[in-house]
């Protein structure tokens, strides 16, 4: 116990300084992020962009499908260009055009070597000038520049109007003629793109080729290259994380670990008796089912749209639904289904812990389902028809769709849900009280996953700190605590605690054993993980220590992923520890292939994007789709579908359950998912990276290589491993309706196996 109350300390103490240092780099971020002028001009006067536009023109952008849309900073989706690397190439090579007709009476192409070499020169000279004057709060650019800038302002209200001359392009980038059709707005959205290109290409204050976006993207143009901070935080994390692994290893070898228990001779949960409110969870599991089918879906016709922008199979499907909807859809779907599980999961096992059902629970409980199901359709709803319709900004950002990746519900629906996981924390509480308060030898596994499901709860209020009219940086300042803390953070503390939980309740682990590994874990994943965060910002108008911090942080991420195949293949022997065991088979294999995905999901493809040397020339590209996939659904997902199977055994018919599709269903998810990472994705991002490494960002996002013959094989690709996925999800959604279909009586126990129901 003594042991145990220290390592508390220790984690207090960690979370503390953590998230004290987070806020203090929110602080830094705020004041040193590039300055929004109140206006932009020319040396002669003339005002190209004036006061609120770029305000206006990141609300345009945001509302015409924003991160679904394309990327800014390399945040976003993968079809559409990065647009500040688009316009950054795009001005470039219209002022080096503009200077060689003028003075050398030629295109640039035409001229020597000699004349070219003075124009790159005079052209990096001129881009990385910073002419903020923060007294006047206006960005004055040369007269030739006012014209370059006009001719690709030009280009852009074309692109998000409706002329006709960009129609193939715009099937290219699969976003639709009229993205934006208020009159305003559209004027206003390339003074956004202008001083995002801006922030990534002048000199911040006092420095020398060095941008506010520390250089990013990569633009040989005007030498956008890596920062040396980037080179040397880079390889310095390399040797920290080595050096941590093999510390971690050392330690796990010299520990005295006590063997697991002698397992009991039958089920210690085969005379559990779910209570009302458990049985009340089981629509919960049928929901995140059919969330599952429809996020698949999803997945295809937006994976489709890389190849038909406009189309499905020849159907115009982009009329009813454009990409920026389908992705919508397919990410946010991705984040729902799996915290629907998860909420589900702690909703059915708090009165089991306790042994105490509270009064009202089960109207809480299905009180909850109905407010969730309605924020689900809701924001689906409206996020659709605000795109479709283009009901404006404001119903964007308060309806429909905000156009921020994985938090994009209109800030109504991010109430409406805040509230609800208040109220989810509460009906885990009330119900696990009895057992908080009651000492016990695996108390501390209880308290672990009430906090873990509090800091759930809590940490969501970060979806609402940012509002309409906030800067972009410290928009993706908070949207990382959101998507990196929530979801990858107190979500895998709260899952991890349940399965531990889960597996002492069933005597196949040791309940001291357990608490204290625990809370050490915790302790590991949170040292890397809060800090961590900031590598998700090096590039995003973020000082320059961001980098150094971040870098060395996420790299203490993977460190306690080096023992996750010890911890898998001691979860598999407990697998077969009895005979009994192997009516939760599918369940603790789901656990197993979490600690798989998480090796190879979230280590190797985590960290071949983390070091800020490998995210300058891949951030945005489909490398980050490879991680992402892998470990979004192979960790996040098959943690939710384990723990659907451990809760449905209990609340289901044992004469309806049938291993026979939980086998193939297991095997063609993973199977799938590794087809479609390790056949498509993967490639597509290392030849993506090589066109970023050697010619520039801008072009590996460029038509040129997104609909190259290479790139548009590699989309082809992705269908033998996108059908064995899908194939998977119909054998789970089969299994599902089996239970619904079959009526059969309960019998004593539901936790027998197809084998011994003769």
């Amino acid at each position: 116990m003594h042991a145990t109350r220290k390592l508390w300390t220790w984690l207090a103490i960690i979370c503390a300084l953590s998230f004290a240092v987070l806020a203090w780099v929110g602080a830094e971020i705020y004041l040193t992020a590039p300055p929004i002028p109140k206006q932009v001009i020319s040396a002669d006067g003339e005002v190209l962009f004036s006061e609120g536009q770029v305000d206006r023109g990141q609300q345009a952008w945001l509302s015409a499908g924003g991160q679904q849309l394309g990327t800014v900073w390399g945040h976003g989706s993968y079809v559409a260009p990065d647009w500040s690397a688009d316009w950054l190439h795009r001005e470039a090579l219209e002022l080096r055009q503009i200077w060689a007709k003028r003075d050398f009476g030629a295109s640039f192409d035409d001229l020597n070597k000699s004349s070219q070499a003075a124009l790159n020169a005079r052209l990096k000279e001129e881009m990385r000038r910073n002419s903020y004057d923060a007294a006047a709060g206006t960005i004055t650019l040369s007269a030739d520049r006012a014209v370059a800038v006009r001719a690709v302002a030009k280009h852009y209200t074309d692109l998000f109007g409706d002329a006709r001359s960009l129609d193939h392009l715009r099937e290219q980038y699969a976003m639709n003629a009229n993205s934006v059709t208020d009159a305003d707005d559209l004027r206003a959205l390339p003074a956004f793109v202008f001083w995002s290109s801006w922030a990534a290409a002048t000199d911040r204050p006092g420095a020398t080729d060095l941008s506010y976006t520390s250089n990013w993207p990569h633009e040989p143009l005007i030498d956008n290259r890596p920062s040396t901070g980037a080179g040397i935080w880079s390889i310095a994390s390399v040797i920290l994380m080595i050096g941590a692994i093999a510390a971690m290893v050392m330690a796990h070898a010299a520990a005295k670990e006590e063997a697991d228990p002698e397992p009991p001779k039958a089920d210690p949960l085969f005379n559990l008796k779910p209570t009302s409110s458990m049985l009340a969870t089981k629509k919960y599991f049928f929901v995140v089912i059919g969330l599952i089918l429809a996020q698949v879906g999803m997945g295809v016709i937006t994976a489709h749209y890389a190849v038909e922008g406009h189309s499905f199979f020849g159907y115009p499907l982009a009329d009813i639904l454009p990409f920026v909807v389908s992705r919508t859809i397919h990410t946010q779907f991705a984040v729902l289904w799996i915290a629907t599980a998860w909420l589900a999961t702690g909703l059915y096992i708090a009165p089991a812990i306790s042994g105490h059902e509270p009064r009202f629970q089960k109207l809480g409980v299905n009180l909850l389902f109905y407010a969730l199901l309605f924020i689900v359709v809701g924001s689906t709803a409206m996020g659709w028809l605000g795109s479709v319709q283009h009901k404006g900004t404001a119903f964007a950002f308060w309806l429909g769709n905000q156009g921020l990746e994985f938090t994009s519900m209109g800030r109504i629906w991010q109430i409406l849900l805040f509230v609800g996981l208040l109220f989810w924390v509460t009906l885990l509480g009330r119900a696990l009280w009895p057992a908080l308060k009651k000492p016990s030898d695996s108390r501390g596994l209880i308290v672990m996953v009430f906090l873990s499901a509090l800091c759930i709860g809590g940490f969501y209020a970060t979806s609402l700190t940012w509002g309409q009219h906030s800067h972009y940086s410290m928009i993706e300042y908070w949207r990382w605590w959101l998507v990196h803390l929530w979801v990858e953070g107190f979500f895998e503390v709260f899952a991890t605690a349940v399965i531990a939980l889960l597996f002492t309740r069933l005597g196949l682990i040791r309940a001291a054993t357990a608490n204290n590994a625990i809370v050490l874990e915790t302790i590991v994943f949170l040292f890397g993980g809060i800090l961590g965060t900031l590598h998700h910002l090096y590039f995003t108008g973020t000082p320059t220590f961001v980098i150094a911090i971040g870098a060395m942080f996420s790299a203490l991420e993977v460190v306690p992923l080096s023992l996750i195949g010890i911890e898998a293949w001691r979860n598999y022997q407990r697998s077969k520890a009895a005979p009994w065991v192997q009516s939760y088979r599918w369940s603790i294999l789901c656990f197993i292939a979490v600690g798989f995905w998480n090796t190879v999901g979230a280590g190797l493809l985590g960290f071949s994007i983390n070091t800020p040397i490998a995210l300058y020339y891949m951030q945005g590209l489909n490398m980050t789709a490879a991680h992402g996939h892998a470990a979004l659904f192979g960790v996040y997902g098959m943690l939710g579908i384990g723990l659907l199977l451990f809760c449905l055994r209990g609340l289901s018919d044992r004469l309806a359950w049938s291993d026979s599709l939980l086998r193939p269903m297991f095997w063609c998810l993973n199977i799938g998912l590794a087809m479609m990472v390790f056949i498509s994705l993967v490639p597509a991002g290392i030849y993506q990276a090589w066109a970023s490494i050697s010619t520039g960002m801008w072009f590996a996002r460029s038509p040129d290589v997104i609909h190259s013959k290479l790139m548009e094989t590699l989309v082809w690709m992705r269908v033998p491993g996108d059908v064995v996925f899908a194939i998977g999800t119909l054998f789970l959604a089969l299994f599902a309706w089996r239970l619904l279909a079959r009526r059969k009586a309960r019998s004593t126990s539901p936790y027998l196996t197809e084998g011994e129901q003769g």
